[in-house]
């Protein structure tokens, strides 16, 4: 049964979010909004909106471990194996430095983000004072790529990729309601599912979120970019790695704080949150003109089986006991 409710609750939510996200782009079409911020703001928290319920969901049913573990998984599947698998299909290449700003953003939200986790434990304030952050940083993007072409140019580029939208606001808004009722659902059956497998296998909670639930969550992501990729546009699959990771960090684990405080867990504390720091700054070379070709990409998918082969084996006994 936890099988079924792990498989169902993936389909749900891939297929929630691409109905949600073809539901809110249609209809901010027909509404007149512009690509820039249909592509900033709506694609964005669309394709990572999974996240954000399946760690509210997880947190409110008594697995903060799994909320938490979800958040940093997600970030590092969104980097080794999302980027890594984008590059395989088409080597990313920025032109001029179009994503640094965001880049310094996600480093900066990425330390602060586990300076917090490091204390042990996520609370209100600190919840409060990361979505605060991600809210005056989505504010002031909007206002910096108004005046800038190149990021202008491939928020445009995203939008323009979606094909066979609705074409009247009550068939979009139809659509937009099937694709939340999808991913709600999909997110209660994918914590069920995911609960259960812990209690039986006898595998903490956090390693379920860290990895089958994180890469369950990233479908939208890899989609979206595997697609954005194979159409030539794979710019574009390094500006959702680089949102949905911010988002994760700032809106996700703040919002939910703001719920419930979370604990981290100590295996999130000794390894994880460094393996998600150091495939964050992985991500610097190519953000400044450096090309991710596919010798690189590879690299990033062998060191993400490498990490998933580590919770396998049990993190636990390949770190040092704690004295």
């Amino acid at each position: 049964m936890m099988y079924l409710q792990l498989i169902a609750g993936f389909v749900f939510l891939l297929g929630g979010a691409e109905l949600l996200v073809r539901g809110s782009v249609a209809a901010a079409k027909l509404l007149g909004i512009s690509p820039l911020v249909i592509g900033m703001t709506i694609i964005a928290l669309g394709t990572s909106l999974p996240e954000f319920v399946v760690s509210a969901n997880a947190a409110l049913s008594g697995a903060p471990s799994m909320a938490v573990g979800n958040v940093v998984g997600s970030n590092i599947a969104n980097v080794l194996l999302i980027l890594g698998a984008s590059a395989a299909i088409v080597p990313v290449a920025l032109t001029g430095k179009v994503f640094v700003y965001e880049g310094v953003a996600m480093i900066a939200g990425s330390v602060a983000f586990a300076a917090i986790a490091l204390t042990g434990v996520i609370e209100f304030w600190s919840g409060f004072g990361l979505f605060a952050a991600f809210l005056a940083f989505l504010v002031h993007s909007y206002w910096r790529e108004l005046r800038g072409r190149d990021a202008a140019a491939i928020h445009t580029a995203e939008v323009d990729a979606l094909t066979g939208l609705p074409s009247t606001l009550p068939h979009a808004a139809m659509v937009l309601v099937l694709g939340i009722a999808g991913v709600l659902f999909g997110a209660d059956v994918l914590v069920t599912g995911g609960t259960a497998a812990a209690r039986t296998f006898g595998v903490a909670e956090e390693v379920i979120g860290l990895t089958v639930i994180a890469i369950g969550t990233s479908l939208p992501e890899l989609a979206a970019s595997a697609v954005a990729a194979y159409r030539g546009h794979a710019e574009v699959a390094l500006g959702n790695i680089l949102g949905s990771n911010l988002f994760n960090l700032m809106f996700v684990a703040g919002a939910v704080a703001m719920i419930t405080p979370l604990a981290v867990p100590d295996q999130i504390i000794r390894f994880d949150l460094w393996v998600m720091l150091a495939s964050t700054i992985l991500l610097v070379p190519f953000l400044v003109g450096r090309r991710l070709g596919r010798g690189a990409a590879f690299a990033f998918l062998i060191a993400y089986v490498a990490y998933i082969a580590a919770q396998a084996y049990g993190v636990a006994s390949i770190l040092p006991q704690a004295s």
